[in-house]
């Protein structure tokens, strides 16, 4: 292909487009009537005014952003602290973990501990229409004075009434005696003593039962536990043929009685407070059967904390005695008072008339008890 050089300066018409000489006044193809200019090639065209450029590199442009936001700030910052709102910063704490060591436990061989066992528990029983304290008795198979004891009951045991509950020891099994070669005195006498059961009947009563048999009531009250004279029908008796009264005929032969058991103490309990309040304290303990007609039960107190020790000495029948208010103590500080109860005989009388007594039995454990307030009869 070859470039066609133009010799002459040519224009070109507006209509068509034809390229002309630079002096034709009409287009020679499309007649267009051509306006006669005067352009030569070394003519230039005419250009307006331009902005400057200015040319920045990376690095100097990432200057200027930092140099501009660094300006930016520190106005801001000095606005904001002469308006008073500048926001400290808030220091974050930094957490620094802490190892915990970790104790390992040594096994150790436990050492065997003797473990005593426990005593039996007492039942509890509440109380049927109709029952007393001997049909209770027989039916757990334990003693009348058991039951007083650990309920705190009357020495008659005639307070049971229906739906009341009622512990009932467990019998405790007593250990088989290793035989000996010899007998105490008493341990023979027991063995040569001939004693029957009997089932009491319907009709029957202790009194009858003594008089078919000739023991006494309270024999028969000592060999079985009785507190009372009630029996049931079908209750076991056991009856001491050597016990049997001496037969009547011209020369009677008396028959001594047998020492009488400790008597067992029932109130107060041991170790019990009194105070201004309880104008009378009572002593109580269970009956060791009916006494004869020589017979009584001797209470004996004893003030210990008092210097001079004083003491009371009574005699009573029954199995309770009230302490008389002349008794208590004369100070504020509380005293403990002593007491415990013997069954005594009177063998005789002194010269003044007054009834000379003799021990007839065990005396009982002595129980204490404190006693403050001030002496006389307390004002209403």
């Amino acid at each position: 292909m070859t470039v066609e050089k133009i010799s002459k300066p040519t224009k070109v018409c507006p209509n068509c487009g034809t390229r002309l000489p630079e002096n034709a006044s009409r287009c020679l193809v499309c007649g267009t009537e051509l306006v006669s200019q005067h352009l030569t090639s070394s003519s230039k065209p005419i250009q307006g005014s331009r902005m400057p450029e200015i040319t920045l590199t990376l690095p100097a442009a990432i200057g200027f952003l930092a140099l501009f936001l660094a300006i930016g700030a520190a106005l801001v910052y000095f606005a904001l602290q002469r308006s008073g709102q500048v926001i400290e910063p808030t220091l974050t704490p930094t957490i620094t973990s802490t190892i915990t060591p970790t104790f390992t436990a040594t096994p150790f061989t436990p050492t065997a501990t003797n473990t005593p066992e426990p005593s039996p528990t007492p039942l509890t029983y509440k109380v049927a229409q109709g029952d007393t304290c001997s049909s209770i008795a027989y039916a757990f198979k334990v003693s009348i004075q058991s039951i007083v004891l650990l309920n705190n009951l009357p020495a008659t045991c005639d307070t049971l009434y229906a739906g009341q509950p009622l512990l009932i020891p467990q019998p405790t099994p007593t250990p088989t005696a290793y035989p000996t070669a010899t007998l105490s005195s008493a341990e023979a006498t027991e063995a040569a003593c001939t004693k029957i059961e009997y089932t009491v009947q319907d009709n029957d009563t202790l009194s009858s039962i003594s008089a078919n048999y000739a023991v006494p009531i309270s024999v028969l009250k000592s060999y079985n536990g009785l507190v009372n004279d009630t029996v049931r029908s079908g209750q076991p008796i056991i009856i001491p043929l050597c016990e049997r009264m001496g037969t009547p005929g011209p020369t009677p032969t008396f028959t001594p009685p047998p020492p009488y058991p400790a008597p067992n103490l029932l109130l107060p309990a041991d170790g019990t407070s009194f105070t201004l309040a309880d104008q009378t304290v009572t002593l109580q303990w269970a009956s060791i059967g009916n006494l004869r007609e020589n017979e009584a039960y001797q209470v004996n107190i004893i003030d210990v904390t008092d210097g001079n020790e004083r003491k009371l000495v009574a005699y009573v029948t029954d199995t309770k005695y009230i302490i008389p208010t002349s008794f208590r103590p004369s100070d504020s500080k509380p005293h403990i008072i002593r007491w415990w109860i013997t069954t005594v005989r009177q063998i005789g009388t002194d010269e003044n008339g007054n009834p000379v007594w003799d021990t007839a039995g065990a005396a009982s454990v002595q129980r204490d008890f404190s006693w403050s307030g001030v002496g006389g009869t307390p004002s209403p």
